[in-house]
């Protein structure tokens, strides 16, 4: 980690204006949430600070509002979340209060306010379109609220927001949380300096969607796996017919001189052997399996791999000491298709000698639905964030912190 984290810093009876990702899914009347999963992500980022004795202001979008209020799309569901959350582990959970907006002399009044120990929560900054935009003077405004900031949101790093980049312009010190801490020293690990074995299991719909990530890992990975979608225009650049499975055409191009690469580069490239063939993208299909490099029927598509291409894959997971999985191997919510993801998953989470990643919202659901999520090493809660780091790029929320 060469940025500032918050543990780097003094906090006592500081405000601490900490960027969370709070975007959690709401009922359709926006009054509940049904799924607090990225409030608690963040939880020990907020108790570390308010047990050094912070002044926490804490700021999120939520939803597309597309840069004005919207009443379904308003944090103030949070607050009763975050207080109960927050009582369980510090006792002082009724000190959370909530801005009706997120600049203004209401939100510059109750910062300033606060005292030691209390947490103000932000009304969602896309409520204006200053944020998107990155305005300096919102962001400026944001900035006035407090002495230190801290970004906590690993999942909009990704983003050159006001709330993620323009505000380090106008703050002295910039740090990571420690969840955002903890997203960058596994996966910076992973990239720079991975134990070996590192091996790569990348699925999905869509060759275009990865690509990017793909032809990074050929320069650092001894092995990629592929499966999913994305695997049939692989096939079919290495010029077999897979019947009305998904492909890519306009990017066979690219497949095949990703399987140069990998060749050039001795790095092991493996391909599905069989697959479980259906008649129609439906929980009914009829199914069957086909094995070789003979052509799919026209009218079948495959839906998953097969209990061969699992050996090969399990063989070659269980030596490696990195593995970073982003994608599954099949329409894993459908249960005719999902054995090849949760194989995948079990044999992920049962290597013990490696440090395990998984990152996208598909392949998180994947070890969720399977039971193991608490064997893996880490969960990314990035997205699309975490795409981008696997690709290379340097994120704009991440490169904007105070270097140490």
């Amino acid at each position: 980690m060469s940025k500032l984290s918050i543990r780097d810093l003094d906090l006592a009876n500081k405000r601490v204006l900490i960027r969370v990702d709070f975007n959690v899914p709401l009922s359709k009347d926006g009054l509940t949430i049904t799924d607090d999963t990225r409030i608690r992500e963040t939880l020990p980022t907020i108790e570390y600070a308010l047990r050094r004795k912070a002044k926490v202001i804490l700021c999120s979008h939520l939803g597309r509002p597309k840069g004005k209020p919207v009443a379904t799309m308003s944090l103030r569901p949070v607050v009763d979340r975050l207080r109960k959350l927050l009582d369980d582990i510090l006792d002082e959970g009724e000190n959370v209060a909530f801005a009706p907006d997120c600049i203004g002399e209401v939100a510059n009044e109750m910062a300033a306010q606060l005292e030691s120990g209390q947490t103000l929560l932000l009304e969602n900054l896309r409520f204006h379109p200053e944020e998107e935009a990155n305005d300096p003077a919102f962001a400026k405004k944001l900035a006035s609220l407090c002495d230190i900031y801290v970004n906590d949101a690993f999942g909009s790093a990704h983003r050159a927001h006001a709330s993620t980049e323009g505000i380090t312009h106008f703050v002295k010190q910039s740090a990571a949380g420690l969840l955002m801490e903890r997203e960058l020293t596994y996966l910076g690990k992973a990239l720079s300096q991975p134990d070996k074995p590192f091996v790569a299991i990348i699925g999905g719909a869509k060759v275009s969607d990865k690509i990017q990530v793909i032809d990074n890992l050929l320069d650092i990975a001894d092995a990629i796996i592929i499966g999913g979608g994305m695997a049939y225009t692989f096939l079919n650049a290495q010029g077999q017919t897979t019947g009305k499975s998904l492909v890519e055409t306009d990017k066979i191009e690219v497949a095949r001189a990703a399987l140069d690469k990998a060749k050039a580069k001795g790095v092991r490239f493996l391909l599905p052997i069989d697959h479980v063939l259906a008649d129609k993208f439906a929980h009914d299909a009829k199914t069957q399996l086909h094995e070789g490099t003979h052509p799919f029927h026209v009218d079948l598509m495959a839906l998953d791999i097969g209990p061969k291409s699992i050996e090969l894959f399990k063989s070659e997971i269980s030596d490696a000491r990195t593995i970073i999985w982003n994608g599954p191997m099949g329409v894993f919510e459908m249960p005719a298709f999902a054995k090849g993801t949760n194989a995948i998953a079990y044999t992920v989470a049962g290597n013990n000698d490696a440090t395990t990643i998984v990152g996208g919202g598909d392949s998180v659901a994947a070890v969720k639905q399977s039971g193991v999520s608490d064997k893996i090493t880490h969960i990314s809660t990035g997205g699309g964030a975490s795409l981008e780091f696997l690709e290379g790029k340097i994120l704009p929320g991440v490169a904007a912190l105070t270097d140490k």
